[in-house]
């Protein structure tokens, strides 16, 4: 009885895979794998599917809204005094008389919480649940689903921080029409202050996500981001010294004042360096956490 022994040799699709090169499905490709556009889509549907993303944005709708009918009410009944009492005339005079303008936007401040917030959990719950093994399973190199997430989550702040404010303007007309107040929501200025405001939370919501994936923990990232954005401005102002009274100017919180002031604020940033300063508050914590993301493990 013979036996007979074969040679490895490899097979005829297995030579003609090795000469054609790498598969596909790298970040580029149209064929099967993980493409960014297909990366993009399924960060997309995990984004939009969970309940708490949800709760969140309708928080941030709420809150937005809400806050600027409350301040609608708020500034016509300063305006309103105004009439009556000298010394509330010229308050309102020093504050430049307008205080309409900024009426839509007096939520900013907690929209930006709530979305920054949201970003570091759409990161640092990757790690917490464990998908991330997943997530990186299906896309080995990274930085597609790191940049995939940070596209939704950027452009969804800036989508629902503009809707809400420009909700907050019209449920803010009519109240301020009772206290013989103007709010051209069309005005160049209404839209810079839309659009600014937007683009300053989006950022806010990058840092955020930035801070979940370093940190990779909820609590420490929400604890990071409230003390730069609130904790850190407060410090700097009771700190006596020429040098926090400059730095304090450089805090991305601080940005936004001198991006929407109809002229150049005495003590602030000009627009072009605040703008500056907010992308290098955005580009370097995302670039660290991209770098950090691809060293070490899940």
């Amino acid at each position: 009885m013979s036996s007979t022994t074969l040679e490895p040799n490899p097979s005829r699709r297995g030579a003609h895979a090795a000469a054609a090169g790498p598969l596909s499905g790298d970040a580029t490709s149209t064929g099967p794998g993980p493409s960014f556009p297909r990366v993009l889509n399924s960060e997309f549907i995990k984004f939009r599917t969970l309940l708490s993303t949800l709760i969140l944005l309708a928080c941030t709708v709420l809150v937005v809204v809400g806050f600027g009918a409350l301040s609608a009410w708020g500034t016509g009944s300063f305006a309103d005094q105004a009439l009556q009492d000298p010394e509330a005339a010229a308050a309102f005079a020093a504050q430049g008389g307008n205080l309409a303008i900024g009426v839509p936007t007096s939520g900013i401040a907690f929209a930006q919480l709530i979305l920054g917030s949201l970003g570091v959990l759409l990161m640092s719950s990757e790690f917490t649940t464990g998908m991330a093994r997943s997530t990186f399973a299906a896309v080995p190199r990274r930085t597609p689903a790191f940049m995939a997430k940070l596209l939704v989550v950027m452009v969804t702040a800036f989508v629902v921080t503009a809707v809400s404010v420009f909700v907050a303007g019209l449920v803010s007309v009519p109240i301020l029409d009772n206290y013989n107040l103007d709010l051209d929501l069309a005005s160049s200025q209404s839209m810079k202050m839309l659009l600014v405001n937007s683009i300053y939370v989006a950022a806010v919501a990058a840092i955020g996500m930035a801070l979940g994936s370093l940190l990779r923990n909820s609590a420490g990232g929400i604890m990071g981001l409230v003390g730069l954005f609130f904790v850190a401005p407060i410090a700097f102002q009771l700190i006596p010294g020429d040098f926090f009274v400059q730095t304090r100017k450089y805090l991305p919180g601080n940005t936004v004042e001198p991006m929407t002031a109809v002229t150049h604020l005495p003590d602030t940033l000009e627009v072009w360096q605040a703008a500056l300063v907010l992308g290098a508050w955005v580009v370097v914590p995302v670039v660290l956490a991209a770098v950090v993301l691809k060293k070490r493990d899940v």
